[in-house]
């Protein structure tokens, strides 16, 4: 399998430290407000990667952290009145049921910033014993001019950034891009002991400790949202290595494109996000995750709802299939073309493409007669489908039953219409939807559901 390297820009073959095992760490939401469409994007694509090495025989850490120890949790708790651990928890249940709701693997480890503060706290010393951290008025600050690679990740250097970034002057801060390790306590907020007083971690010093403590370093692959690049990862990069004394501290970074909506980011600070839970109130879940699909994950994504409906129309056409009979037993040769385009860096619009071919393949194998070939067929796409986190939705209640009788009245429509009895083939057609069924027409032959 080839994987691309944000931080060489290359893309090569992934060989994992410790094969077979893998370990993955992936930044998690910070849990201050429901998650949108952005989020669920790269909670999908680093499910599908973990699900595709699991299929090739990989041993998958997957560790998913929650950010419970934010500043925008704290704003928002101060906005509803109530303790920031109210707002942690609350939005951390709706996060994880989404994720479920779109078919999403619960990660192996899923730890959260509160509960690893010592980590935090000792990492932080290392990085003051070593030169690279100071305090300054009761914060802790990272030297970003002490670590040598500080900027290989995002490919710029301490001029361009500053030139770049909007940076705040605060308290005891001796560079503008220096950044908090720990945060000196404030009234009303939570905080915690540490050797220099009382206050709460940084945001980036949390996913360092959290990696290190459940993956060691170096690990495989580390993943997240290509806006996280340059501060969060770069900042992870330079804690861990600087307090370490060694590199890296992972040995692929993987990052996915942004969902745009109307030409923007979708972001909550923008107030132009679409929430999971109502596109999964109008859509399927594996409409979204098939919409997500659409595109390589590392490119941008525009959300419209036309976008949604050719997703809808794709995931429609391969449930058809799969309704046009039994299963067989699957044949893994069918699924060599769909292997090959998930090795090549994910790229899962040439593995959709692929069952594609083979629905189109399976329906040549009906209107021939041959009802063994077209199950097997139908076996290896719904075990693809299953491989994308998209498994087939089971059939509704007398489904099983219904589908030997739909489908002998479609042959009876279809001989209707090649004898142009154009009235008897609508008859059927519309006594069929009288009874819940709805069909559909298409090149390949009629499909069918129950609505």
């Amino acid at each position: 399998m080839r994987l691309t390297n944000t931080l060489d820009g290359t893309t090569s073959l992934f060989e994992p430290a410790s094969p077979p095992r893998v370990g993955i760490y992936v930044c998690g939401p910070t849990v201050y407000d429901v998650p949108h469409v952005g989020h669920a994007r790269a909670a999908v694509v680093f499910d599908v990667l973990r699900r595709h090495l699991t299929w090739r025989g990989y041993d998958v850490l997957f560790v998913r952290n929650i950010t419970d120890v934010e500043d925008k949790i704290i704003n928002r708790a101060n906005s509803d009145g109530v303790h920031p651990a109210v707002i942690a928890e609350r939005y951390t249940r709706v996060y994880d049921d989404a994720m479920r709701a779109l078919g999403v693997l619960d990660p192996d480890i899923a730890p959260r910033a509160s509960g690893h503060i010592p980590e935090m706290v000792e990492m932080i010393g290392r990085l003051v014993e070593r030169g690279h951290a100071y305090e300054g008025e009761g914060s802790v600050w990272f030297s970003v001019e002490s670590f040598v690679g500080y900027g290989k990740l995002s490919g710029r250097t301490i001029d361009v950034m500053l030139n770049q970034e909007r940076v705040e002057p605060a308290p005891g801060k001796a560079h503008p891009l220096d950044f908090a390790l720990w945060k000196a306590a404030k009234p009303g907020e939570p905080s915690w002991g540490s050797p220099w007083g009382p206050g709460r971690p940084g945001w980036h010093i949390e996913c360092s400790a959290m990696t290190v403590r459940y993956l060691g370093m170096p690990f495989d692959i580390h993943g997240g949202g290509a806006d996280l690049i340059f501060p969060h990862h770069e900042n992870e990069i330079a804690q861990a290595e600087a307090a370490l004394g060694h590199e890296p501290l992972a040995r692929w970074w993987l990052h996915n494109g942004h969902v745009q909506i109307s030409g923007e980011k979708m972001s909550k600070s923008l107030r132009n996000f679409v929430q999971v839970d109502a596109v999964l109130e109008e859509y399927a879940p594996q409409v979204l995750r098939m919409f997500f699909m659409s595109s390589h994950y590392r490119s941008q994504i525009n959300y419209t709802l036309e976008a949604l409906e050719e997703a809808r129309a794709v995931w429609d056409r391969f449930a058809a299939f799969l309704r046009t009979g039994p299963l067989g037993a699957e044949d893994e040769t069918l699924l060599d073309a769909f292997g090959e385009a998930m090795d090549d860096d994910l790229n899962t619009p040439a593995a959709i493409a692929s069952l594609h071919a083979l629905v189109s393949e399976g329906n040549r194998a009906l209107g021939e007669g041959d009802e063994g070939r077209a199950a097997t067929v139908r076996a290896s796409v719904a075990a693809a489908l299953d491989l994308l986190g998209c498994e087939p939705e089971a059939p509704v209640h007398g489904e099983e039953v219904l589908a030997p009788l739909v489908q002998l009245l479609l042959e009876q429509r279809e001989h209707a219409r090649a004898a142009k009895d154009f009235n008897r083939a609508d008859e059927i057609r519309d006594r069929l939807a009288e009874a819940g069924v709805k069909v559909e027409d298409s090149a390949e032959g009629p499909r069918w559901f129950v609505e």
